[in-house]
């Protein structure tokens, strides 16, 4: 099965979401929430995360997660990953139950496809405070795309992780997930990079992008938003849409994509010095905003 085929698939497949220029979406991807151990590399930048997600919880953005959320190669369950970030998932329940959380799975936390692997692990946690069982995502349900269709215009925004585009982290993610959690998480430890990511082949990125950029050329130049590679992508109108959050494990920063008021912008949070010393978590307008309409589509 090719690239393109995949990627059909999961167009055909994605769950459409209707929106206008009212609405607000965060878009994150390749978090990699992991077990706090010195292999996860969430770990140094859950505070700017945590901060991050604060922000637009409060200010009524729906969160769009495109996939490896959860770091399920290096790690063998959920619970594990749950205990070292419990206040990010309370966050993000909160989300689901005002219905404005979207979940993509991708290649590292591929299980997720699995609807009954997410009704039992993913459904409630056990709180040893109370010796009870908590709602966490309860009816959640995890898809391979979505689809942003403007209420107005018919504009389609399509939504995926970009994987498909990767044969090797698509078709054989469970050999690469036995050699990341076997051979490459203990070598990580001491600075070995995992040569099956993208995000550390420069070469295979390339390559990727490419093959995302060639669907997109062949589907009418419909706008396009994916992460996998980790590289933060953010295209002039006038050329081929495709769009990439980048990912929250950058040092020292995270990265998404914004769509409000019926516009797009690429947007960095990091940590900034005051001038007095003290430090604060900031977010930084990298690209944008600039108009859907602007990007030609079918």
């Amino acid at each position: 099965m090719s690239s393109r085929t995949r990627l059909d698939r999961a167009y055909k497949n994605a769950r459409i979401v209707a929106f206008d220029d009212r609405d607000k979406f965060i878009f994150f991807s390749d978090c990699h929430r992991g077990d706090n151990s010195f292999a996860d590399d969430f770990a140094n930048n859950r505070n700017i995360y945590f901060h991050a997600l604060n922000h637009y919880y409060r200010e009524g953005f729906r969160y769009c997660e495109l996939g490896d959320g959860d770091e399920l190669w290096e790690n063998l369950s959920f619970e594990s990953i749950f205990e070292a970030h419990k206040n990010v998932y309370q966050l993000l329940s909160q989300f689901h139950l005002e219905n404005r959380l979207y979940m993509v799975w991708g290649n590292h936390d591929m299980v997720y496809r699995d609807q009954s692997y997410v009704d039992k692990h993913l459904s409630s946690y056990f709180e040893p405070i109370d010796d009870s069982d908590k709602e966490l995502f309860e009816g959640i349900t995890y898809h391979e795309a979505l689809i942003l269709k403007h209420r107005d215009t018919g504009q389609e925004l399509f939504c995926t992780h970009g994987h498909q585009a990767d044969w090797w982290n698509y078709v054989c993610w469970r050999i690469g997930r036995f050699l990341v959690r076997v051979l490459w998480k203990p070598l990580q430890v001491v600075g070995i990079a995992d040569p099956t990511s993208p995000a550390k082949n420069y070469k295979e990125l390339i390559r990727i992008e490419r093959r995302i950029k060639r669907w997109i050329v062949g589907n009418n130049l419909r706008i396009t938003i994916a992460g996998h590679t980790h590289r933060p992508r953010f295209p002039e109108p006038g050329e081929i849409p495709f769009f990439n959050d980048g990912s929250c494990v950058h040092p020292r920063s995270i990265t998404g994509i914004e769509v409000e008021n019926g516009k797009i912008s690429l947007i960095k949070w990091q940590i900034a010095t005051k001038p007095d010393g003290t430090l604060q978590i900031v977010r930084i307008l990298l690209e944008g905003p600039e108009k859907l309409v602007d990007y030609i589509d079918n």
